[in-house]
């Protein structure tokens, strides 16, 4: 069926998105830089090298019953999978507190006074108490199988370019363990950054588009950072974000990793909502009854086709069970646009790889199946089925013990398909599509911690903490602009914190706000991208380095020719630094002694007609040794008037 309703998002509007309820909202986690974890004295920030581990300890989950006598559905689903959880564990970063052997010590109360001071930064209102919570973690990323957590400050605000957006919360909670691996029924995990101190800030629902939830999450990202007292690099920084549309459920999607991604996954999945809805209301108009629907599977010998295609024709050798199944009044519904690339098929597919444990390729359908084995074998296994008109049909295949979780995991994907829009998380792709991982977790999830006491805040202490507070982003923005700044380098400036740093540049030292912004945003930009950078390399050694030159007369513009050199080697002399991009001390009738040869040269050489095409080769040529010596401000106009 075709993608009703679907609009690319280079082509979406605002109007699109209010036409389908686009709502969106946000949990931002940031690691905090701290030496130690958050409830154990194990160093934080010391990361595994790959396949270099102590010890590992194997798990499994098993649900048990809630005091409302109750389980959890994800508990309940994560069992279904029989999945083996190894935890590969390095002694250097992991005592016995993280597998339950030991109860917590006390809270890191660093992190409590980052998180404090973050918490106030983003206008929220700071808890009189901490009250430790234990959060349910039923995926084995924590081998606890919960996660200690406290709100730290509620009910705050960030401000856009355009507008405001409320903040629900921040919590200051233990990290997870890094998954390295998740093949079949075997999950491996690094328990390096398991219970490292990490912040949480979570929005109300109040973005309206998708560019707005990924500018909510980059001032979020940059007032993080603007403190200096939190992690940067791979991991330290990643977003969950909560997406729905009207009509649809709160579906997470977990883990982003870039901001850029953020866009095209909201709006593919506001979209693919949309498309499941318009599923329901086809499904709802063929069957009347869908309390009475029923699907019918069958084992099929493999033996008796000859089948052409390769994930079919290997089943026998791989050991694998093969099964038909009839989906009444589905037929088209399988190949229903849901996402970019993606079907409703996939929406099975990814279900059985996650909770029946069966690898992609894992199915085929009667669309895929036609062109694969051709009209004849498709129709005699639609007779062995015993599909009639308006029915569609599947095959899927797998180890014989993974079949029973896998058929129940088709008919309970395709009942849901006449209810509603399934809540769950989803894996994101850089491609801006997604899959399922898991269903979500309830609201109860979340119970006290009888192991840790409360934790009065003390007034003078938050006071003492909202003191010297670092400047907010959307302020930072404006003086940017103000001073004309570039647009294109306030990413840059604003995540690397370099606003305070400019800020003095130009305040205390009186440099050109514009050559300030630049010099970081544009050409330490490129610098980074094409050089290694040293250990030692701090942003203030190019400032220091450029107060240096103006006490030597020598021109501002010599810095640009050594930020390779200084962000390669930052304890090189000023010395040293001017030996090496070969400087020379010239005055300005040095600079212009060959102005007269150079004119002369261009007029027998010339290719290009005009006073722009000889006063740009001019320049060309006097550049070298005007840099630092001459402005190249002052450099053209003596050209020009030469």
């Amino acid at each position: 069926m075709r993608a009703i309703g679907y609009v690319p998002r280079k082509k979406a509007t605002q109007e699109d998105y209010d036409r389908i309820g686009f709502m969106s909202g946000l949990e931002v986690h940031q690691q905090l830089d701290t030496k130690q974890k958050l409830f154990c004295r194990c160093p934080a920030g010391i990361y595994q090298k790959d396949d270099v581990y102590d010890a590992e300890v194997i798990r499994h989950m098993r649900p048990t019953l809630s005091e409302l006598g109750e389980y959890d559905g994800t508990a309940l689903m994560e069992f279904k999978t029989r999945k083996n959880i190894i935890y590969r564990i390095k002694n250097e970063t992991t005592c016995t507190y993280e597998v339950d052997d030991t109860p917590p010590f006390p809270i890191n109360r660093k992190a409590v006074d980052v998180a404090i001071e973050i918490s106030l930064l983003k206008k929220l209102n700071i808890v009189g108490e901490i009250h430790i919570t234990r959060k349910q973690y039923l995926d084995g990323s924590i081998p606890t199988g919960f996660q200690r957590t406290a709100i730290i400050g509620v009910e705050g605000v960030i401000q856009l370019r355009n507008k405001t957006v409320r903040l629900i919360q921040l919590s200051l909670e233990e990290d997870s363990c890094r998954e390295i691996s998740d093949v079949g029924h075997w999950r491996i995990y690094k328990t390096d950054r398991l219970g490292m101190p990490l912040i949480e800030t979570v929005t109300y629902p109040d973005m309206v588009n998708p560019d707005e939830v990924a500018e909510a999450c980059q001032v979020i990202r940059f007032l993080n950072r603007s403190t200096n007292k939190v992690r940067s690099g791979i991991g330290a920084a990643r977003q969950d974000v909560n997406v729905s549309c009207r009509g649809g459920t709160r579906v997470e999607i977990k883990g982003v990793s870039r901001i850029k991604w953020i866009p095209e996954l909201t709006h593919n999945e506001s979209f693919r909502q949309w498309a499941l809805l318009h599923i329901q209301q086809e499904l709802l108009k063929r069957i009347k009854k869908p309390g009475g629907w029923k699907m019918t599977s069958m084992e099929l010998d493999p033996k008796e086709f000859d089948f052409r295609s390769r994930p079919l024709k290997g089943l026998r050798n791989a050991g694998m069970k093969l099964y038909g199944v009839s989906l009444p009044g589905f037929l088209g519904i399988l190949s229903h646009f849901t996402q970019p690339g993606k079907v409703f098929a996939d929406e099975i597919s990814g279900r059985l790889q996650v909770i029946a444990c069966i690898e992609k390729p894992n199915m085929c359908t009667h669309d895929s199946l036609r062109p694969m084995e051709g009209e004849e074998t498709y129709q005699r296994l639609k007779k062995r089925l015993g599909s009639k008109a308006g029915d569609a049909v599947l095959f899927f295949w797998g180890p014989a013990e993974d079949i029973p979780t896998a058929i129940e995991t088709i008919e309970e994907r395709c009942r849901m398909a006449f209810e509603c829009v399934p809540n769950e998380t989803r894996k994101s792709f850089a491609d801006g599509t997604t899959i399922f991982e898991r269903v979500l977790p309830g609201a109860d999830r979340m119970y006290p911690d009888t192991d840790s006491p409360p934790i009065p805040l003390l007034d003078e202490d938050i006071e003492r903490l909202g003191r010297n507070l670092p400047t907010e982003t959307m302020e930072a923005y404006r003086q940017m602009k103000a001073w004309g700044i570039p647009e294109d380098t306030y990413t840059y400036i604003l995540k690397n914190n370099l606003f305070p740093l400019i800020r003095d540049m130009v305040v205390k030292h009186k440099e050109d706000p514009v050559f300030a912004g630049t010099l970081f945003g544009h050409r330490l930009k490129f610098v980074e991208g094409h050089y290694e950078r040293a250990p030692g390399f701090r942003y203030d050694v190019v400032a220091k380095t450029l107060q240096e030159l103006k006490k030597r007369n020598i021109g501002a513009d010599l810095i640009k020719n050594m930020l390779p050199v200084i962000y390669q080697h930052p304890k090189m002399d000023v010395d040293s630094l001017l030996s090496s991009v070969d400087y020379r001390p010239m005055n300005e009738q040095e600079v212009l002694a060959n102005l007269d040869f150079l004119k002369k040269k261009f007029a027998s050489i010339r290719r290009k007609q005009g006073l722009d095409a000889e006063v740009n080769w001019l320049m060309g040529q006097l550049r070298g040794s005007a840099v630092g010596n001459l402005e190249l401000r002052a450099l053209k106009e003596k050209v020009i008037s030469s």
